[in-house]
């Protein structure tokens, strides 16, 4: 290993693949598959999905030049050997930790690195931007677009492939065919593109179609170009890939991923194509680790594990986490009542619901990465009499918000947003963490917005949801739902109030969500020094309780509120308009919670820690404050 990785820390530039042969080539992507499991056991992060672009990224650095052609990554999750070719392996100790190397494609990483990515379906848009740019600019480039199968389930990817075809611009789309996004995909498109994979008709066809065209001799210019048409005739007519074809793409493949030589033919080929090009290629997510190619949902992003047995390696004590709160309660509903129904965007399983799936499957609706259908589609049950829950990460109901306002806020209609991943989410950074939710939530009429403090009270949100008639928003954080029944029994949410959990005349603490237990601790600490809170678990972000926050905040001079969310625009705001609607004579106010800025990745108890949010640092706030 250590030979291993002095080879790949010595590589400075992607040119190391243009100055060797393909058998070299595959000795190299060997090497880099065993650096990978190697890094990724120690450090954890996305791991099937770059074992199974190895040859790919290889082929591609071969033809282009990373450091003129724009190369953009879809998601960016699968660019570790991208990464490792362009001279960052020496940094690989560092992935997804605080100041590290990022899990994803960062412009100011690289010069190698043309566009930041997280999210899925961005990548064609973005390319074809590029590719216009490109031309305004009479430069002389490739621009070249991977995407994946599951990603081009998102409506953005086919809005930017009709665009690409209208204007017939130079484009190299690679379309990363592992038949997974997550979990595995869903749809009619999903189905297509398995016949493209799986018909032998397909490369029966296309080998007749070429060996017939052999056939025809070279009779000067005219008959070139009529065996040309000819061959785009048949193809149109006998081969699969139409549907790209009908976008304006010349279609190539399938392909195999993992066969370098025959990768570098059609890369070659498709750079002298004039106009969009779509090169279909087949991978296999988890290539060359038994345990990853086995169950490639597990090992899309994973912990640090045991490279010999697969598993991940867990520290300290089990704990239930909100997730799997989330999908017993979703159960228990669906036994109460038949109208609850699930919807996921491609995240059975990280959201909880594999066990809904299964044993409702009529009720239970995957529609693919597609979270702007998703919530209309919603909209369109729950206006038929049903009870729609759609479980979704915070970072990816952002792509929705139009779709939230128009069709569930501005009709009224009884949709039950299940926000996952609320706060900082840690390792993965800036496109995942969850921290503006509650910014674009608050402002949306008709909306009620709750933050669990553990399962238990997750639990009774999700019931007393299926009791409104309104649209609802749950939002909960990755991790531990521990309960805080030692603590505190109250866990009616019914009467939308509030929760006193202790009282103090110094300070009162006003927190939500997580940050309840944060508030809690530090109590604790503060108790040491004879300073005195009253703690308040908000429960509700809108409609706030104004009752109990106006009663319990008119004694007390300095006032605190706690969020894992940025500042503006969140909890804190409300508050603040609260108390001076009520014009409480306050002597200080502080808002802790996120700062306007986007978050970078690592730990997320380090990131707690790095913004002021962690115990030690909510009780410097509160003694700063008093001391003032």
């Amino acid at each position: 290993m250590d030979e291993v990785n002095k080879l790949l820390t010595d590589i400075k530039s992607p040119d190391i693949c243009k100055n060797i042969n393909d058998k070299e080539l595959k000795l190299l992507g060997e090497d880099i598959r065993t650096f990978l499991l190697e890094n990724v056991s120690k450090t954890g992060g996305h791991l099937a999905s770059n074992l199974g672009v190895v040859e790919l990224s290889l082929a591609i650095h071969s033809i282009f030049d990373s450091s003129k052609d724009r190369i953009i990554w879809d998601v960016g999750h699968q660019t570790y050997v991208h990464k490792i070719l362009t001279g960052r392996a020496n940094r690989f100790e560092s992935l997804r930790k605080y100041k590290g190397l990022s899990g994803f494609p960062k412009r100011s990483e690289s010069e190698h690195d043309h566009f930041d990515t997280g999210h899925s379906s961005t990548s064609i848009s973005a390319g074809l931007g590029m590719a216009k740019a490109r031309d305004l600019k009479k430069e002389n480039h490739s621009v070249i677009s991977v995407i994946g199968d599951g990603a081009l389930t998102g409506g953005m990817a086919f809005e930017a492939l009709n665009h690409a075809g209208h204007t017939n611009t130079e484009l190299i789309v690679i379309l990363n065919d592992n038949e997974m996004s997550i979990s595995q995909n869903v749809g009619a498109l999903s189905k297509y593109l398995n016949r493209l994979r799986t018909d032998p008709k397909y490369f029966k066809v296309k080998d007749d179609v070429e060996h017939l065209l052999a056939k025809i001799p070279a009779l000067g210019k005219a008959v070139y170009k009529t065996a040309e048409k000819a061959k785009d005739s048949l193809k149109y007519l006998l081969v699969p890939g139409a549907l790209f074809h009908e976008l304006g793409f010349t279609y190539l493949g399938p392909v195999d991923g993992h066969d370098i030589k025959e990768l570098k033919l059609v890369l070659k080929r498709a750079k002298n194509i004039k106009g969009p090009t779509l090169i279909h290629v087949i991978t296999r997510k988890g290539k060359g680790y038994k345990y990853a190619e086995k169950n490639p949902d597990k090992f899309h992003g994973i912990a640090p594990f045991d490279l010999e047995t697969g598993k991940v390696i867990t520290t300290g004590k089990k704990t239930t986490g909100y997730s799997s709160v989330f999908g017993e309660s979703i159960m228990d509903l669906a036994k109460k009542d038949d109208k609850v129904l699930a919807i996921t965007a491609a995240m059975p399983d990280g959201t909880g619901l594999m066990e809904f799936a299964n044993t409702y499957p009529k009720r239970f609706f995957d529609v693919g990465i597609a979270e702007q259908h998703a919530v209309t589609f919603a909209a369109g049950l729950a206006a038929n009499g049903f009870k729609p829950y759609f479980a979704v990460y915070s970072t990816f109901l952002q792509r929705a918000y139009d779709q939230i306002i128009h069709d569930v806020c501005l009709q009224n209609l009884p949709v039950v947003f299940c926000i996952d991943r609320s706060g900082l989410v840690g390792n993965d950074g800036e496109t995942h963490h969850g921290v503006f939710d509650l910014s674009f939530l608050m402002h949306m009429p008709n909306m009620t917005i709750m933050a669990p403090k553990d399962g238990k009270e997750l639990q009774s949100m999700l019931n007393f949801a299926n009791t409104l008639d309104t649209p609802v928003a749950i939002r909960y954080p990755r991790g531990s739902s521990d309960d805080f029944t030692s603590i505190s029994n109250d866990y009616d949410v019914a009467s939308k109030t509030a929760e006193v959990l202790t009282k103090g005349k110094d300070v009162c603490i006003i927190a939500l969500g997580k940050m309840v237990r944060i508030a809690y601790e530090v109590r604790m600490k503060l108790l040491d020094k004879n300073i005195h809170c009253t703690i308040i678990n908000a429960r509700f972000a809108k409609p706030v309780d104004e009752k109990t926050i106006v009663s319990e905040c008119n004694n007390i001079k300095n006032i605190i509120t706690l969020e894992d969310n940025v500042i503006k625009g969140g909890f804190g705001y409300e508050i603040l308009n609260l108390l001076n609607k009520y014009k409480l004579n306050c002597k200080n106010v502080k808002l802790l919670g996120l700062p306007d800025d986007f978050i970078e990745h690592g730990n997320t108890d380090v990131l707690m820690k790095a913004y002021g949010l962690d115990v030690e640092g909510v009780t410097k706030s509160i003694e700063e404050m008093l001391n003032q």
